[in-house]
């Protein structure tokens, strides 16, 4: 069964202390063989975000996109880039 898990670590933009956005980029692999599922993709998309509320801030927006294939059989990779927003 295909499913999607971290190709690396999520990336975060390095911002100035009291900044009111941040942007975080994640990128999730799918994987045609081998492990992984689509439940452990949306646990550790979940583990982001909420790294990100526990700092004070909250999901402005979300966006993904396609960014390529590592080749036959070994499945493609998605970008998931999210804006948080301070919560005052």
């Amino acid at each position: 069964m295909a499913g999607f898990g971290f190709d690396a670590e999520a990336i975060s933009a390095r911002g100035k202390a009291g900044d009111m956005y941040i942007v975080q980029q994640v990128v999730l692999t799918e994987k045609f063989l081998g492990t992984g599922s689509g439940a452990s993709s949306l646990t550790n998309l979940q583990a982001a975000i909420n790294k990100q509320v526990a700092n004070g801030y909250r999901l402005h927006t979300i966006s993904t996109t396609s960014s390529g294939s590592k080749g036959f059989l070994s499945g493609d990779k998605i970008q998931a880039t999210m804006v948080f927003e301070k919560v005052l």
